[in-house]
């Protein structure tokens, strides 16, 4: 097509890395400190002039986002410095369709290095067309903005029933029950102390080896890298970015898990928490837990997203902090009469299926 150009990634957009700033370096103020992923604090001193396109350098890679104020562009991402008279809206969106995870260079922590995208042919189109098709594009964004506020509101809505019953204790007659000691505090009477292995099951994630094709080429089942959750954390994971073959599954750690279960991540990004809707299986930056009665889906999913930075004080690690599987099974947890918790997943199911 006459209106598209085929040029090299360099010709396109010049990447760069952020700018440290550590955490107890941030003084308050009203520009954006942005990370991999999101907005991770605020400064009093901006680097970067809008508009701004900015991605993951380390640590979580792929998602891509717009900033519309003057901000400070983090060492763990990569901000577009240059972008060659290219329309920066369509530059935002076009990075998002290029895979950037396929780029990992990082043996351990995923880093993205903007070398290796330089050489990379990309069919650009004109100006004129960029700007219609960031206008279009950005008119269903606005659409999706709308429906995920919508979509937090019922979490939040599910989320504070959850603390009502299960963490300040007024469940449906609470008032006839008394309270009694326990090495967790005061704890309703008939309710139990025990641990993550005595209550559900969890398990681990694998990597089939990357130099066998067959593992990957028939990809039919599933398998969620951290990326996956962390680009968007959503709540439910219809699909996973990459996935691996029923052969890769069998000669690789990885385990299958069922439809509804609960993924976490536990490394580098620790504590990210979202439900697969389709049988799954993950790598290692997972642990997975499984619902049963005495924590059905939406309490255990709730019970996670209320303890993660627990889980986070005990990961290990100088660089990024992981939690172990034998750490993780080994936290103390409150568990409600089981008639309880039934009554409290037929209480938010409608809510949570409005997200669905």
């Amino acid at each position: 097509m006459a209106d598209i150009r085929h040029i090299l990634f360099k010709d396109f957009a010049v990447l760069q890395r952020g700018f440290d700033l550590p955490k107890k370096d941030m003084i308050d103020g009203p520009f954006p400190v942005v990370g991999s992923t999101s907005i991770i604090g605020y400064h009093n001193e901006y680097k970067i002039d809008p508009p701004g396109v900015v991605t993951g350098r380390s640590g979580s890679l792929g998602f891509v986002q717009y900033i519309r104020d003057k901000y400070w562009p983090h060492n763990t991402s990569l901000w577009v410095k240059d972008f060659k008279g290219n329309f920066p809206r369509y530059v935002y969106y076009y990075l998002q369709i290029l895979n950037l995870q396929r780029f990992n260079s990082g043996a351990g922590v995923p880093t993205l290095n903007r070398n290796d995208l330089d050489t990379l042919e990309v069919a650009v189109h004109s100006v004129p067309t960029q700007r219609k098709i960031a206008s279009i594009l950005s008119a269903y964004d606005n659409l999706i903005e709308n429906n995920n506020r919508r979509i937090k509101i019922l979490e939040k809505m599910a989320q504070a029933i959850y603390r009502e019953w299960f963490v300040n204790f007024r469940f449906p007659g609470h008032h006839k029950v008394k309270m009694v000691k326990s090495e967790l505090g005061l704890i309703p009477e008939g309710w139990e102390v025990s641990t993550v292995q005595k209550i559900f099951e969890i398990t681990g994630g694998g990597t089939p080896s990357k130099k066998v094709a067959d593992y990957w080429e028939d990809d039919t089942i599933n398998w969620y890298v951290p990326s996956d959750l962390t680009a968007h954390r959503p709540m439910f994971m219809d699909e996973s970015g990459n996935k691996i073959s029923e052969l890769g599954l069998r000669k690789s750690s990885a385990r299958l898990f069922p439809a509804y279960s609960v993924m976490m991540t536990s490394r580098a990004t620790l504590g990210v928490i979202s439900i697969n809707t389709s049988e799954a299986c993950t790598n290692q930056g997972f642990i997975t837990c499984i619902p049963n009665k005495k924590y059905p889906l939406y309490m255990l999913y709730y019970w996670l997203h209320g303890n993660v930075e627990k889980f986070i004080s005990l990961g290990t690690g100088a660089t990024f902090k992981e939690i172990t599987k034998g750490v993780f099974k080994k936290i103390k947890i409150l568990v409600p009469p089981e008639e309880l918790s039934i009554k409290f997943e037929n209480t938010v199911t409608p809510i949570n299926h409005q997200v669905l």
